[in-house]
């Protein structure tokens, strides 16, 4: 039987996310303007300006960086998770919750949430080295890499969907290789698309407006705008993740047992 636990009012209160009817999807177009060349720089602790955090920057618990029209302000909570606020309304969340947490630009060009030694966060993008986060002035996060080229955005999630997390328009769910990403549809599809034009697997729901959780209880769900469930894995380990993988299949993963491949 299909479980309708919702995805739980910590992540409605956290990210302003609704399942919202769109055009069709494509890669954000918000991942414009790379910032001008920068120096390199020094790990800091005083709150970084300019709307950019650099190679072996961090914000601590309180700290923020804002966008240059200061419309935008990116907030690591005491909470333990990192937020992005338009005036007082959260926009985008690491849906993190470990106390006294750490969100740090590392130098291998991964944005990280980092509580003691544990990453309980990633933006997946080790490799691009010298990589610079930037909050811009259109209410999206990129990080940019040396060649000023966008390699994350706010709008990607890398490899995993954690229990909790919901994808809904324009979020999408990415492969390590970006060969493949899982997206939800404005027509309620959720597909999952080669080359960011070629689909190659659905749930085949219609429904205006659907939205799709990786359930705490290990159950992926489509969702109805209405929250009626429309197509479910019916996976039930509970703490199970969701993983776009390099070979095209999304995968719910219980630890290291596939508990369901598409």
């Amino acid at each position: 039987m299909i479980s309708i636990k919702s995805a739980g009012t910590r992540l409605l209160a956290s990210l302003a996310v609704a399942a919202a009817a769109g055009a069709t999807l494509l890669v954000p177009s918000a991942a414009h303007a790379a910032p001008a060349a920068q120096t390199a720089a020094t790990a800091v602790t005083a709150t970084p300006s300019g709307g950019l955090l650099r190679p072996g920057q961090y914000l601590k618990p309180g700290q923020y960086l804002r966008s240059l029209n200061k419309v935008y302000t990116l907030v690591m909570q005491t909470d333990g998770n990192a937020v992005l606020i338009k005036g007082r309304t959260p926009i985008w969340a690491t849906m993190t919750n470990r106390k006294a947490s750490t969100l740090m630009m590392r130098s291998d060009g991964n944005l990280v949430v980092i509580s003691g030694r544990t990453v309980v966060w990633a933006s997946g993008t080790a490799g691009s080295t010298g990589a610079i986060l930037n909050v811009q002035n259109d209410s999206n996060l990129v990080i940019y890499n040396v060649r000023r080229k966008p390699v994350w955005d706010r709008y990607m999630v890398m490899v995993t969907l954690n229990p909790g997390r919901v994808l809904s328009w324009p979020v999408a769910l990415y492969s390590q290789n970006r060969v493949y990403r899982a997206q939800m549809q404005a027509d309620g599809n959720l597909v999952i698309v080669k080359y960011g034009k070629t689909p190659i697997w659905s749930t085949k729901t219609i429904s205006k407006g659907a939205f799709a959780t990786m359930q705490t209880d290990g159950n992926f769900v489509v969702y109805s705008a209405a929250k009626k469930p429309l197509w479910a894995t019916k996976t039930t380990r509970r703490g199970s993740v969701l993983q776009m993988r390099n070979d095209g299949k999304l995968a719910v993963i219980y630890g290291r047992t596939t508990v369901w491949v598409s």
